[in-house]
């Protein structure tokens, strides 16, 4: 165990036995002789990207796993979710949640829509269904919706509340890879869901993206559009775009995919020593699935009660820090508090929950490229800093919370 030390700037150190840094969440390389005999497969062909045969395998192999009738692939999830705003012809404005990756409302925004900023559930952090039914307008063109934490929104109350709106819903599906609802794969849900396989995700293509839809008109829309709108060789019969995924990409996504049921074990291993290892530390709470069933299991979010743990989550997010745990503060502070979209609404919009949980919110290191040792490491040395720094009659209990106890 190394002992406490100062840094340049004369900051304590808490003593940690953790040498290496451990990020959230980094890249998983599990299958690397699958993806150099595609490689070579690849360059032998000397067909590198324009829809090859990689990429179709690839979107025949995903679209099998998710059980859902097409899998268009796209350059990044970005691009895709940009495709599929333009594949629906969304105009005016669309309801989404300020607590997710800020991609999508930049979007919205560049093509001159309006990103309607929604509450989250306390619970799932997921959008609340009933401030988006205050949300809805005429001006209303779509909700997208995110399964945050690769957990499932309420999906049946929000399909309710589009098809009466008579409005598409979309899914944003970036966390929510190889996630369950019910007995049917995220992927397979509203008018199309959303796929990020950035290599920070739990399946990756490097870098890459998905639309998933058993619409097959819009499914041709999207291939059309990521491919400047061509449908034959000379001709363009729709203004497009280059969203296209490159074979090497496509290779790495075949590789990480015969390998994905093992990536889901040793992530599932270490979320479990997460939730055993965080049991007996006050003012941590690991903010749970509604159901085990449906969750991933590759992000770790946990809640800081400063009154209880004895410091900020920002204090503690700069602590872990120099201990080579480099957790995450995530959506901090909502997108409607970023400054391209507060100088926009102001302080005329009111997201109380959304406010409470970003800025106590903190995403620990996961996923299958940890150790169930690494996490008793993590685990332990967040119950060293709480012993130093709680002061329970120093802190009044905390007031302001939304309905998290």
């Amino acid at each position: 165990m190394r002992k406490s030390k100062k840094d340049g700037s004369g900051k304590a150190h808490v003593a940690s036995t953790i040498n290496e840094p451990l990020y959230v969440n980094r890249p998983v390389a599990v299958n690397k002789q699958g993806f150099l005999s595609r490689f070579d497969e690849i360059w032998d062909a000397r067909w590198f990207t324009n829809d090859g045969p990689m990429v179709q395998e690839l979107e025949h192999e995903l679209a099998k796993y998710l059980g859902v009738g097409h899998c268009v692939l796209a350059s990044n999830g970005t691009a895709a979710m940009g495709l599929l705003i333009d594949a629906l012809g969304l105009g005016g404005k669309v309801v989404l949640p300020a607590f997710t990756f800020v991609s999508t409302a930049h979007l919205l925004a560049l093509r001159r829509m309006e990103p309607v900023f929604c509450d989250i559930y306390p619970d799932g952090h997921d959008l609340s269904v009933e401030h988006c039914q205050e949300l809805l307008s005429d001006e209303t063109s779509a909700v997208i919706a995110t399964h945050i934490w690769g957990r499932p929104a309420k999906i049946e109350s929000l399909q309710a509340l589009c098809d009466e709106a008579g409005i598409p819903l979309i899914f944003d599906a970036a966390h929510a890879f190889g996630t369950r609802h019910g007995e049917r794969m995220i992927g397979r849900f509203g008018r199309a869901e959303v796929f990020s396989f950035h290599a920070t995700k739990l399946f990756h293509t490097f870098e890459g993206g998905a639309v998933t839809t058993e619409c097959s008109e819009l499914a041709e829309r999207l291939r059309q559009l990521r491919n400047f709108g061509f449908t034959e060789y000379d001709q363009v019969d729709c203004i497009g775009t280059n969203a296209k995924m490159s074979e090497v990409h496509a290779a790495m996504g075949l590789a990480n995919l015969e390998s994905i049921e093992s990536i889901m074990m040793g992530t599932r291993d270490v979320y479990e020593a997460y939730e055993r290892g965080l049991r007996s530390i006050e003012g941590l709470t690991l903010a749970r699935p509604r159901s085990k069933a449906e969750t991933n299991n590759y992000y770790v979010p946990v809640l800081v009660d400063e009154a209880k743990f004895g410091v900020t989550r920002d204090k503690l997010v700069s602590v872990l820090h120099s201990e080579n745990v480099l957790v995450r503060r995530y959506f901090y502070p909502g997108s409607h508090r970023l400054a391209p979209y507060k100088a926009i609404v102001g302080d005329m919009i009111s997201l109380p929950v959304t406010d409470f949980v970003s800025e106590r919110i903190m995403v620990l290191p996961g996923g299958a490229s940890l150790t169930v040792e690494d996490v008793e490491a993590v685990c332990s040395l967040l119950e060293r800093i709480h012993l130093k720094h709680a002061d329970k009659g120093d802190r009044p209990p905390l007031s302001d919370n939304p309905g998290l106890g």
